[in-house]
């Protein structure tokens, strides 16, 4: 199975990259995961609520032009219904069946547009809790391994 993360921004700090990074190489016998990361578009911080819509429909269009064609998509969005370890596993276990692979999307520091939302074919949030958007990433890879863990039956917290 191939998964693709796709998200605007790139992580500057180096403890989120050294987490990805391990659970990345943890990965390697499940599937094949691969980051697409897009650039940011500029915008000061005095910005109007117009200026920040204009700026997450520009995101959303880059976004959109970058999932890979045939790939089941699903956006990351805190208001989205909350998805436990195991509807990932069985998510995976589906895909996996199926032959399909998989593309998650997570927005920039605004979040993701509607035309996004609206495209994809999933929305899920991992928390009520507010993350950074470059947070979430190292989040979602530790959610990705847990799900091939629990999916294969193999022990993961002891």
């Amino acid at each position: 199975m191939q998964i693709q993360i796709l998200c605007v921004g790139r992580i500057k700090d180096s403890y989120l990259n050294e987490g990805i990074a391990e659970f990345a190489k943890r990965l390697r016998p499940y599937a094949t995961v691969f980051v697409t990361e897009l650039s940011e578009v500029k915008i000061s911080e005095n910005a109007s609520s117009s200026a920040e819509i204009q700026v997450k429909e520009r995101e959303g269009e880059k976004l959109l032009a970058g999932v890979k064609p045939g790939f089941l998509t699903v956006a990351l969005d805190p208001r989205a219904p909350l998805i436990a370890s195991e509807d990932i596993a069985a998510l995976f276990g589906e895909l996996e069946l199926s032959g399909k692979n998989i593309c998650f999307l997570i927005g920039g520091p605004l979040g993701l547009s509607p035309a996004v939302l609206a495209a994809v074919d999933r929305t899920i949030s991992f928390s009520r809790l507010t993350f950074t958007h470059t947070m979430i990433r190292l989040l979602l890879f530790e959610q990705i391994y847990r799900g091939f863990r629990i999916l294969r039956g193999e022990p993961y917290h002891k």
